[in-house]
């Protein structure tokens, strides 16, 4: 089977414990306003590869996720846009004993029969999933992602349901997700699920900005800073309350 590739970052030590091997999935229905990969944006786009080919390539890393407690995340884009591809590809990386994770933002969860019964299928193979949520209130994530947050909400609960292990990641972007009220929704959200093992604070940064600029696409937050370490330290303080 074969997936389309954006990248691949052969030793990652944030996207999940010990050291990652992070397979980049194209494709993203969201359109973040921060976003440091723009290039993900297109299914189209990518190297196409086959799960046999990242698995060769993957073994080559046994030893590092050993030592490390590591193991694969794959990342995007969107990873759940691929699901076929995942449960084929993790099914082999179990056969191995590795360790795996999924980054995700659950832009494209839904609710269909047929797509949940894929994600069981998979989350039966994962055990770490990664989840951004960018934004508490509704009306302020449609306007910093494109989306109604409605469906990303149902998924965390969905993992919660099933038990999944999470780590909730919240990008700070001064003047857009670093509102006191909003942490603090954000906070009580989290602590009605049972499954949260960590929750991270992500500081905006501006490293994408280039990537925009060679897609000649204007870059919608140009006037906003990264956030100081006092307001990040805030913001781990509320949604740790």
């Amino acid at each position: 089977m074969k997936g389309r590739i954006h990248s691949i970052e052969t030793c990652g030590t944030v996207d999940g414990p010990g050291l990652r091997y992070i397979i980049f999935m194209q494709g993203c229905p969201l359109r973040c306003q921060f976003c440091h990969n723009p290039d993900t944006w297109k299914m189209g786009d990518g190297k196409e590869m086959t799960v046999n080919e990242l698995v060769t390539d993957i073994k080559d890393y046994l030893p590092f996720f050993q030592a490390s407690g590591g193991g694969v995340t794959v990342s995007g884009g969107e990873p759940l846009l691929h699901v076929k591809f995942l449960i084929a590809l993790f099914k082999e990386l179990k056969e191995l004993g590795i360790h795996t994770a999924i980054d995700t933002a659950g832009g494209c969860f839904s609710k269909s029969p047929a797509f949940l019964k894929q994600l069981d299928e998979l989350l039966e193979l994962t055990d770490l999933v990664l989840m951004d949520i960018k934004q508490i209130n509704p009306v302020k994530h449609k306007i910093l992602t494109g989306m109604f947050n409605d469906h990303i909400l149902l998924l965390a609960r969905y993992l919660d349901k099933k038990n999944i292990p999470v780590w909730i990641r919240h990008v700070l972007v001064p003047g857009h997700s670093d509102n006191e009220e909003d942490l603090k929704d954000l906070s009580l959200f989290i602590h009605t699920l049972t499954n949260i093992k960590k929750i991270e604070v992500l500081p905006y940064h501006k490293m994408g900005v280039y990537k925009w600029e060679a897609l000649g696409l204007e870059y919608p937050l140009d006037a906003v800073e990264p956030p100081t370490d006092a307001r990040v330290q805030n913001a781990i303080q509320i949604l740790n309350a």
